[in-house]
């Protein structure tokens, strides 16, 4: 019991790492798949493929090494020398995705519940604060609560779609696109992104847990959990006319599918992206504490004023011209990954 409970949490720490900003909302599921049409479903299936078995890769690798952050994770992949380029490379991307995060927030009060975007992005920042300051505990325990309830509505809206008309049409149509053979490498540079952000959170967690089917049996089912959000996201995300034109297209289906749960739904979309936040700032903090010896109030204070300066570009501007570019760059992490594998994996 006390495995199946561990690797319960395992999981929800993996998909709320990964389910951030633009998962939650459904714009980033738009963005890779969804305006692909059925191309963008089989691009689905293969990132699923690719979540359960690279994601527990990681996880698998890092409590073999007992590595403590995703530095030493990357020395591992990238030998001693490259893996420096690579660690600034990651801590890059991990500010910019945390103010794509943060600026995520602040639209979800803007656009959802005609409220200031900075009321969202500063209560975000002190929630996060309280947060970390509670540790890995409080990690597992936003997770823990906010996941399950993530994957429930999801599958709530996706019953809806598919008892729609027209839902088969929606779901096998290829509309035209100008940059149709994004949709090719698309799995790989979405869950190359995704995998490469979310080691900053899995390598700390997966080196601190001493069973390691606890931690085997975590991954693939938290890369099947990402699957189903994924699919279910992605039947629901079909069935909106001219679904590129909105920033929380998911919200959108909710307030015309179920308006009695639609603030609920929302609050669920902000726990995601708040677990993301912690998550990014957690890795962050973890990596400069051995580059900045000061206390650990210090290190997240610094981290969120960066991210917070960086929030105030608008929340799809990031997330459009940020998420493809960082996915295009995580491809070699992904590839040595796929390489760095040996009979210890199983």
């Amino acid at each position: 019991m006390k495995r199946i409970s561990g690797a319960f949490q395992i999981a929800a720490v993996y998909v709320g790492t990964v389910i951030g900003a633009g998962f939650a909302t459904g714009r980033e599921i738009v963005e890779f798949f969804t305006r692909f049409g059925f191309i963008g479903f089989i691009a689905i299936l293969f990132s699923g493929y690719l979540f359960i078995t690279m994601g527990t890769r990681i996880m698998l690798k890092s409590h073999d090494l007992k590595a403590k952050s995703f530095e030493q994770f990357n020395e591992y992949l990238f030998g001693k020398v490259f893996s420096k380029f690579m660690n600034i490379m990651m801590m890059v991307m991990l500010i910019g995705v945390s103010a794509v995060m943060l600026s995520g927030a602040g639209a979800v009060f803007q656009e959802q519940l005609m409220l200031p975007k900075q009321l969202g992005v500063l209560l975000t920042i002190v929630l996060g604060f309280i947060t970390m300051m509670i540790g890995m505990k409080g990690l597992f325990a936003v997770n823990t609560f906010v996941v399950p309830l993530m994957i429930l509505f999801n599958l709530f809206l996706m019953t809806h779609s598919i008892s729609e008309n027209g839902f088969m049409d929606a779901l096998l149509t290829i509309p035209p696109v100008d940059d149709g053979w994004k949709s090719v490498v698309a799995p790989f540079s979405y869950v190359a992104f995704n995998l490469a952000m979310a080691q900053a959170v899995l390598v700390p967690v997966a080196s601190e847990v001493k069973d390691r089917k606890v931690i085997k049996y975590g991954g693939y089912l938290g890369g099947f959990f990402l699957t189903v959000i994924l699919i279910s996201s992605h039947f629901t995300l079909v069935m909106i006319p001219d679904v590129t034109l909105y920033e929380i297209p998911m919200a959108v289906v909710m307030k015309s599918f179920a308006a009695g749960f639609y603030f609920i739904y929302i609050l669920i979309i902000y726990g995601e992206i708040f677990t993301s936040v912690i998550g990014g700032v957690f890795g962050l903090e973890k990596q400069l504490e051995g580059y900045v010896k000061s206390s650990s109030l210090s290190r997240f204070f610094g981290i969120f004023i960066m991210i917070y300066s960086l929030s105030f570009f608008e929340y799809s501007e990031l997330l459009s011209y940020l998420y493809p570019l960082f996915g295009y760059l995580s491809l070699l992490f992904l590839v040595l990954l796929w390489m760095k594998q040996d009979g210890k994996d199983e």
